[in-house]
């Protein structure tokens, strides 16, 4: 939790930030995406390393480094391109959560790999919601630069507390991931789909939630305060949806169907959006989009590693995270690049249409089955 609060703790108020220094749509869209960017680089390669060495407390602990140095160097520029800078650190910091979700899933039986990542995405969700809620107001109240001071004091204290991780020592001796064997798993069917499917769900989240919903709500005349509402009320849905996702809507409509009611939500909620010309209507339908996008990442996650041995689980967590941070950097810098040229509805609008492609792809690509998993 305060690892993700530490990056999260000025993302209601960075859009406004950056607009409000001066930065174009399409800066906001790159300082936005370069969360993803990073991500990108640095996930699969993370993923390898770690699996090789057989190790994932040091990597966390890295990550929350990261995460500190980035919050603190945000608190201290006003540079738009040094706030793209520090923005690109938090996406190598988000890149550990690979040996984070292999950790975790470590904890639990092999089959309990949805359950696992249903629970540690309820977590991440309330670590988020807790930082864009307070964030906001820190703003409102304090001054722009104290969203970010708060991140970095959070995220020390987390740092501290992550060199007290227990990790249970390699069973087996690790040897060194061959490319071959990694373009094998990247060919695997299932771990390529959820992986595509993943690009979409970071596609939406990252340009409505984490991107460009509170311009559009500034637009309506929303204060930073409003903006820490309007995160709080999409996050709480999103975590409430993480927690159910593996546990229960799995388990009564299998995975397919979550997926697809998560799609179709996100999708209805996000062509809609730029429509909206109040507040609290804005509030509502952000509140059902985030609900739609929390059912799906959970079940993609657990899908992602189900099926892939221990020493490797990391390796293969790698290559799907690193493949959804496409998503995270694609869908700002597609949306800001609209923005500019057209309009932000029309970014929006695309996004929307995104989602429905991913219903589609979830009918022809998806298993039609339910999880069979121990309940603790």
């Amino acid at each position: 939790m305060m690892y993700w609060f530490s990056m999260y703790t000025y993302v209601p108020i960075l859009s406004p930030y950056v607009e409000h220094l001066g930065g174009s749509i399409f800066m906001i869209g790159l300082v936005v995406g370069s969360y993803g960017f990073t991500q990108l680089l640095v996930r699969i390669p993370l993923g390898i390393w770690s699996d090789r060495i057989g190790k994932r407390k040091l990597f966390i602990i890295a990550g929350i480094a990261c995460a500190v140095l980035s919050s603190l160097g945000l608190a201290l520029t006003t540079n738009v391109w040094m706030i793209f800078g520090f923005r690109s650190l938090a996406g190598v910091a988000a890149a550990s959560w690979v040996a984070f979700t292999v950790l975790f899933a470590s904890y639990f039986e092999p089959d309990e790999a949805p359950k696992a990542m249903g629970l540690i995405s309820f977590y991440t969700s309330m670590g988020q919601m807790a930082a864009t809620t307070i964030g906001g107001f820190l703003a409102e109240y304090i001054s722009w630069s104290a969203p970010f001071y708060m991140g970095a004091l959070v995220g020390l204290i987390g740092l501290i507390l992550a060199l007290k991780l227990v990790e249970k020592p390699a069973e087996v001796k690790r040897k060194p991931v061959e490319v071959s064997e990694l373009l094998k798993m990247g060919g695997e069917k299932l771990l390529l789909s959820v992986s595509l499917l993943a690009i979409i769900v970071q596609c939406i989240t990252f340009t409505t939630m984490f991107g460009f919903t509170p311009l559009h709500a500034v637009s309506l005349g929303a204060s930073n305060a409003d903006l820490s509402i309007l995160t709080l009320l999409s996050t709480l849905p999103n975590a409430i949806a993480g927690y159910m996702s593996g546990s229960f809507f799995v388990r009564k409509f299998g995975e397919r169907r979550t997926i697809l009611i998560g799609f179709l939500a996100a999708a209805i909620c996000t062509i809609i959006l730029p429509f909206t010309n109040s507040f609290i209507v804005l509030v509502i339908t952000q509140a059902f989009n985030g609900f739609g996008q929390g059912l799906m990442l959970p079940v993609l996650m657990g899908l992602a590693i189900q099926s892939v041995n221990e020493e490797r689980r990391a390796s293969a967590m790698g290559f799907f995270q690193a493949l959804y941070s496409l998503g995270m950097f694609g869908g700002p810098f597609i949306a800001g690049w609209i923005g500019e040229w057209a309009s932000l509805s029309s970014g929006f609008i695309m996004i929307g249409g995104l989602s429905l492609v991913g219903a589609i792809l979830t009918l022809k690509w998806m298993p039609n089955r339910s999880f069979k998993q121990k309940m603790g």
